[in-house]
This record gives structure tokens, sequence and C-alpha cells, in this order.
């Protein structure tokens, strides 16, 4: 009977005393360490979806840009090549703007890459079905795809993070795609726009330059003069000439007057030096005078030439700075080099679990006992 008594009560015992322990736990710690520990045990061992990484590396290079220094250096100055700053930070902005989402979107290719049914409703895009806005999806996809690049290399390094290998290959092999696109379209603007620039320039100079060649040919018509200034000359050595014969007339003249001045040839040289006064006269009238004359039209002539040798000087610049902005154009060129092809994953890299767990575990100690000195100090500051 005593036997059976103590059988009897056993179960109640065990029962009592595990309820004893329970309640001995300390209420904190179960709260802050214990319940934290095994939510994040759940999770990262049945909950968290598999999540495979592709990367790629990249870099655009040019030939007219500096190398860098230092190990960036030997990549850089291979083959006379050196990193195109500009066009880096356009392709890097580009991956991780929403225009690439878009186009990577195409078909709701992204959408489906992540919301399928095997990934869990933690990691799955808009899992209730709610939104789903594009700027929802546009900052989900900041969390799965980066572009980082490193200074000293200048490689950008295109990581995508995917449900499924295929998935994160395919995508990151778009972005990779659309990233050269985006700098070859900057290359062929940078060039057609100095290009036409340049054109644009060699087109107006050479209207300049036939409208001034216009002006002189049509003035020398309107004329009757090639160079005023060269016929001025010939004009004024034909002066000297007569002035020449006219002062060895008035001589000879002078000198008849004086030795037989009834002499009938002083009729003659008397009306010869009249005629060589006149056409002195008419001469020197040609060459300045009025508004007819050579002084007066070589002045418009000047100009004229002038603006007609200004404008074959601007043409020839023009020109000149044409071909070098066709040389600068190819100098430009810049280029995306390859370094590593999107990888397919075999091995799903994220979530690490065990680590997750730990950390949890870890964070949730400090927090326990960060806790438990702040209550222990308001206990002493109560007694």
């Amino acid at each position: 009977m005593f036997h059976a008594a103590i059988g009897g009560n056993a179960p109640v015992s065990s029962l009592s005393s595990l309820v004893r322990r329970v309640r001995g736990v300390d209420r904190l710690f179960l709260f802050s360490v214990v319940l934290p520990t095994l939510a994040s045990t759940l999770y990262f061992g049945a909950i968290a979806s598999d999540v495979y990484v592709s990367e790629s590396r990249f870099i655009v290079r040019s030939p007219d840009k500096p190398a860098a220094s230092g190990v960036g250096l030997l990549l850089k100055s291979a083959a006379g090549f050196s990193t195109a700053g500009d066009e880096i930070y356009a392709a890097q902005n580009f991956v991780n703007s929403r225009d690439a989402l878009r186009a990577v979107d195409k078909g709701g290719a992204f959408r489906t890459a992540y919301t399928q049914a095997g990934i869990s409703l933690f990691d799955r895009f808009d899992p209730l079905g709610i939104s789903g806005s594009f700027e929802e999806l546009y900052e989900y996809y900041l969390g799965k795809v980066t572009a980082v690049q490193d200074t000293e290399s200048s490689i950008i390094t295109l990581t995508v993070k995917a449900y499924s290998p295929r998935d994160a290959q395919h995508i990151n092999q778009r972005l990779l795609d659309m990233a050269e696109a985006t700098v070859n379209r900057l290359n062929e603007r940078a060039r057609s726009d100095l290009i036409r620039t340049s054109s644009k320039e060699v087109a107006e100079a050479k209207l300049r330059a036939q409208s001034a060649a216009l002006a002189l040919s049509a003035f020398r018509n309107r004329e009757g003069v090639v160079d005023p200034e060269k016929q001025a000359t010939v004009q004024i050595q034909m002066v000297s000439k007569l002035q020449d014969e006219l002062i060895a007339t008035q001589s000879r003249l002078a000198q008849l007057r004086s030795v037989a001045p009834s002499n009938p040839q002083i009729s003659v040289l008397q009306a010869q030096a009249n005629s060589l006064s006149a056409a002195i006269d008419a001469e020197i009238g040609k060459v300045a005078g009025d508004r007819r004359s050579l002084s007066s039209r070589a002045a418009q002539y000047q100009r004229l030439q002038l603006e007609s040798q200004f404008a074959d000087r601007q043409l020839a610049v023009a020109m000149a700075s044409q071909q070098d902005a066709e040389n600068e154009a190819r100098r430009k060129q810049a280029y995306v080099e390859r370094i590593v092809e999107p990888n397919l994953a075999d091995y799903p890299i994220e979530p690490r679990r065990i680590r997750g767990v730990l950390s949890t575990f870890v964070f949730a100690l400090i927090v326990w006992g960060v806790l438990s000195m702040m209550l222990a100090g308001v206990r002493e500051h109560g007694q």
C-alpha cells in the first residue's frame, strides 16, 4: 500500500517540479535571449529561402584619359588604355537606376523571379499582393542589385541576388549588356556632338567666305577696277612721267622766250604745256579728289578685301578644328571590358544560417546584460 501510494503520486510530483523550475527561470532572460534565439533558429532553419548570387566584373577604358597609380595602373596602362572616369560613373548609376529596372522587368520578368511560390513570405516581393507599386519594386530591386566600384582599380563589381541561380545569372547578364550599351550610347552622342558642332562651324565659315568673295567680285565688276591700289600706283607713275614732260616743255619754252621772243615755236610749246597740265590734273583727279577717284574706291576695296581674307582664314581654322574634332572623337571612344562574366551559382551563399542564429544569440545576451544592469540599478536606487 505504501509503495503504491508513492508510485501514484510520482507523476504529480514531477509536474509540480517542472512548474517550479519554469517559474524559477528569469523572465527577463527568457524574453530577451531564449525566445529571440528560438525565433531566429526557426527562421534561418525552416523559413528563410536560399539566395543565389551571380557576380560579374567590368571596367570602362579609354585611350585618352590619364591612368591611375598603384595596382590599377597595371590594368589601365595595358595596350595604351586607361580608365574613363565619367563613363564608369554613368554605367554604375545606370545599373542603380529606375530605367535599368524597367528594362529588366520588361514583360514582368523581374517581378516573376521574386514572387515565385517557392520563396518564403518574408523574402518574397509583395507577399500579400496588396500594393506592388513600381517604387516599392525599385526599393526591393536596390536590395538585390549592387554595383560597387573599386576606387583603386576602377573595376565595377556587379552583384545580383535571386532565389534561383538562373534568374540571378540572367538578370546580371542583362544589366551588364545594358551598362555596355549605355557607354556606347554616350560615346556616340559625344562623337556626334563634336562632329556636328564642327561641321556647323565649317558650313557657316564657308557661307561667310563665299559671301565676302561675291561682294569683292561685285565691287570689281561695278567699279571696273581689279585692284584700286595697284591701279593708283600706275596712275601715279603716269602722272610722274607727264610732270617730267611738262617740266622739260616749260624749260624749253622759257629758253625760247628769253632768246627769241618772236619764235613761232613758243605758241606750240605753250599749247603743249597747257595740254600736259590738263592731262596731269585729269590723272591726279582719277587718283584722288572725288567719290569716283581711286583713293575713295580703295578704302571700300580694302574693307571688302580684309573681310574676304578674314573669312578665308576663319574657314581654314574651322576646317582644321573639324579635323581635330574628328580625331578627338576617335580618341574619346570608351570601351567596356568584361573581366568576369556573370557566373551561374551552384550553391546558395545566403542566408548564412548558423552565423545568423549565433549573431542573434550574442546580440540577445548583450541586451539581456544591459537590461539586467539597469534593473539592478533601479532596485538599488529604490532601496
